[in-house]
């Protein structure tokens, strides 16, 4: 049985999502900031002591074991080729032992006939974890849209039988969205709300302008369970809300977006903020090669969150997905061999040396 024909609604959803994707793989959606993982430099280890049989990449996320510390991020649904995109990344997913998430779920509470474009990650992913999704400012009361309840986060989570719920801020992106949700009062307070209503763990993820740790010490005040960081340096929604207002003639939005384009703060720099909480840390943005995974976890992820890497070899199938994560995940076991470490967590034995920009951030920042 094929999908519905979408309501008016959708339709408008839809068209905003398929642009947002389109956008992501253009190299105009990259952030001008460089992530920082030339500043982490990792000791190596010329008498390493073990050999590449003896590496082990599997963790522990939020209670659940995955096969290596990655993330397919969240990144699509709401129009009808997701479907095909979030099959691939399930597939994926199942295959490695990775944990995977779907794009911001609101598409299919406004329009229920969406929802196939979100259950095709857990379709093809049965035993994967799985992360639901929604937004931080839809869980405020915006003009003329009141904030989502319980049920609604019961919906979403129930949609995708997920694992996790991820609550992504993206503030920077609804103040330049036309259709952008600008009331950001009280967040944390509906975090906090959030977190006692939901039924599975509630991660709290930023969508490329990075975390500082005051303001991951609110989300550990609030009881979330894990957080990620979300860093400058890879996709940049200020970019791609820029181009759209830009392409629709609104050259107000347009300068906006070219102003804050590169707004936030680089991921390594991010995680090293954050990691004082005691929450686990993922570290996402900008992260493409299997020794920046390496780096990341050196200074205090316990998991990586891969969303461009991904995605564009996501809408080319599984095999080429699949194909690349293998890379990636060699590249992460060379690097954890070339440091003497059989685990992920061996990483963080040998602090890595800091310099350029992230070391003065943490100098001046004082975060030892």
């Amino acid at each position: 049985m094929g999908t519905p024909d979408p309501s008016p609604s959708a339709r408008t959803v839809e068209a905003r999502k398929a642009h947002h994707l389109a956008l992501a793989l253009s190299s105009r959606s990259q952030s001008g900031r460089d992530p920082g993982w030339g500043d982490v430099h990792l000791v190596p280890a010329s008498l390493p002591e073990l050999s590449l049989d003896e590496i082990d990449l599997s963790t522990t996320l939020l209670g659940r074991r995955l096969g290596a510390p990655v993330v397919l991020a969240p990144m699509t649904g709401g129009y009808p080729d997701a479907s095909r995109i979030n099959a691939a990344l399930g597939e994926a997913a199942e295959h490695l032992g990775l944990a995977v998430g779907v794009g911001s779920q609101r598409a299919a509470l406004l329009a229920t006939e969406l929802a196939p474009t979100y259950t095709a990650v857990r379709d093809r992913a049965p035993t994967a974890p799985v992360f639901a999704n929604i937004g931080a400012c839809q869980l405020v009361d915006q003009p003329g849209s009141p904030a989502l309840g319980r049920d609604d986060i019961r919906r979403v989570i129930d949609m995708v039988r997920a694992d996790v719920l991820t609550v992504h801020l993206n503030v920077v992106q609804e103040l330049l969205q036309p259709e952008g949700d600008r009331r950001t009062n009280s967040l944390a307070r509906a975090i906090a709300a959030v977190v006692d209503w939901s039924p599975v763990p509630v991660l709290v993820k930023e969508t490329g302008a990075g975390m500082t740790r005051e303001s991951a010490g609110l989300l550990a005040a609030a009881g979330v369970a894990a957080i990620d960081v979300g860093g400058a340096g890879g996709t940049s929604f200020a970019r791609i809300e820029g181009a759209r207002a830009a392409r629709a003639g609104d050259d107000r939005r347009a300068e906006l977006g070219r102003a804050f384009a590169d707004w936030g703060l680089p991921t390594a720099a991010s995680v090293l903020e954050v990691r004082g909480t005691g929450l686990p840390v993922v570290a996402t943005g900008g992260v493409r090669t299997g020794l920046d995974v390496a780096k990341a976890l050196a200074i205090g992820a316990v998991a990586v969150g891969v969303g461009r890497v991904a995605i564009e070899a996501a809408v080319h199938g599984t095999e080429q997905l699949v194909a690349r994560l293998e890379q990636l995940l060699e590249e992460l076991r060379l690097a954890m061999l070339l440091t003497g470490s059989r685990t992920p967590a061996d990483l963080r034995r040998f602090p890595p040396v800091l310099t350029g920009f992230t070391a003065e951030w943490v100098r001046q920042r004082a975060l030892g």
